[in-house]
């Protein structure tokens, strides 16, 4: 790893409490995951809001997963903070 990528994981675990080691895991799983499975991707939003320890409604998760399955996800950072807000 050079000094870039351990800062940024520094910089993560400092301000969100993600270990690196738990990013790699959710980024390998996320490699070979059929985004158009319900169960896969359910699975996937529940791990990354207990990472972040930011819990969502069930209303959220279902937006969410339904976005996602059918390929409606947003595209931008900006779109994506307004899902998650609502």
């Amino acid at each position: 790893m050079n000094d870039f990528q351990k800062g940024l994981f520094d910089h993560i675990q400092n301000k969100a409490n993600i270990k690196p080691d738990e990013i790699f895991k959710v980024a390998q799983s996320v490699q070979s995951a059929d985004f158009s499975n319900e169960t896969t991707v359910r699975n996937l939003v529940k791990q990354l809001s207990q990472l972040a320890n930011k819990p969502i409604s069930k209303e959220k998760e279902d937006k969410l997963v339904q976005s996602i399955t059918k390929n409606q996800f947003p595209k931008d950072i900006n779109t994506l903070g307004q899902l998650f807000k609502k």
